[in-house]
C-alpha cells in the first residue's frame, strides 16, 4: 500500500506540471493550505477546497480523461443537452461546456456546500448561462433523502461513503423524469457518478424518457442487491448498448460503463 501511495503521489505531481499551466503554484497551495486553483491547459479554471477528496476528481477527469469526454461527445448534435447527476465541483460540466460551445448542462450537485463550488466554477468560466446548477440529488423519489457529507466536497459524499467521513445531511431529491423535464424534454447525454444512488432513479424511471438519449456514461458502485447487470439489462430495453465496461481492480461492484444508441 505504501508503494502504491508513493507511485500515486508521484504521477499526481507530475501531471500537476503536465495538465495544468500553473503547475508550481498549484503545488505550493496544496502545501500551504486553502482553496486551491486549478488552472488547464485547455484554459479552464476550477476553483477546490484543499481535501485530498475534493482534488482527486479534477485529476481523473483532466489528467486522467476518465469518462474519455471526446470520444463520449463524438457525433453529438452541436447544441446537445447533458445532464451531469453528482456533478462534484463541475469539473466534467465545465469540460463539456469547454468542447461544445452550444451545449446545455444541468449539473445535479446533492451536496449543498459541494454545489456552491459548482456554481463558482461555472460562473468562472463564463459558463452560467448554459451551465445550470441544480442543488439537488436526483433519486428514486421526490421529496428530501439523508445521506453522508464532510462539508469539504469529497467526491465520496453519498449513500456510499465510507465509514467516518462525514455526517449525515438532509438534502432534496427530484427523479430522472423532473431532471429530464428541468433540461427541456429532451436529453442527449448523461453523465451519472451517483455513488450509489444510479440503480434507483435509472431502474425506476418511464423507458420513454430515455428515446433521445444517445450516450451514458456512468460510475458504477457496489449496492446490495444490485449489479451492474441491471442496468445493463435496463439500458438495453431502451437502445442503450453497453459498450465499455471498465471494473476496479481492487473493489468489486466498482467501476466505469459506457452505453450508446446504435447508429
Amino acid at each position: 500500500m505504501a508503494v502504491r501511495s508513493a507511485g500515486y503521489a508521484v504521477r499526481r505531481v507530475r501531471q500537476s506540471f503536465t495538465h495544468f499551466r500553473n503547475g508550481p503554484q498549484l503545488l505550493l497551495a496544496m502545501a500551504r493550505g486553502g482553496e486551491v486553483t486549478f488552472r488547464t491547459r485547455s484554459g479552464l479554471t476550477i476553483h477546490t477546497p484543499n481535501s485530498p477528496g475534493a482534488r482527486f476528481p479534477v485529476y481523473e477527469i483532466t489528467a486522467d480523461d476518465v469518462y474519455r469526454v471526446d470520444e463520449l461527445l463524438a457525433g453529438l448534435r452541436p447544441d446537445f443537452v447533458a445532464i451531469d447527476v453528482g456533478a462534484h465541483i463541475g469539473s466534467f460540466s465545465t469540460a463539456v461546456c469547454a468542447r461544445a460551445p452550444r451545449a446545455t448542462v444541468h449539473a445535479y450537485e446533492a451536496s449543498p456546500s459541494t454545489a456552491a463550488w459548482t456554481r463558482r466554477n461555472a460562473e468562472a468560466n463564463g459558463f452560467a448561462d448554459r451551465l445550470h446548477v441544480h442543488a439537488e440529488a436526483v433519486s428514486d423519489h421526490r421529496g428530501t433523502l439523508r445521506f453522508v457529507d464532510n462539508g469539504e466536497a469529497s467526491a465520496h459524499n453519498g449513500m456510499t461513503a465510507p465509514d467516518g467521513l462525514g455526517g449525515e445531511v438532509e438534502v432534496p431529491c427530484v427523479t430522472f423524469a423532473d431532471a429530464h423535464a428541468a433540461a427541456g424534454g429532451r436529453v442527449d447525454l448523461l453523465k451519472s457518478d451517483a455513488e450509489g444512488a444510479e440503480y434507483g432513479y435509472i431502474l425506476g424511471s418511464d423507458p420513454a424518457l430515455w428515446a433521445d438519449v444517445q450516450r451514458v456514461v456512468m460510475e458504477y458502485h457496489p449496492v446490495d442487491g444490485y449489479a451492474l447487470a441491471d442496468l445493463v439489462t435496463y439500458l438495453a430495453g431502451v437502445g442503450l448498448d453497453l459498450v465499455r465496461d471498465e471494473p476496479s481492480p481492487d473493489k468489486p461492484g466498482l467501476g466505469n460503463a459506457w452505453f450508446a444508441r446504435a447508429a
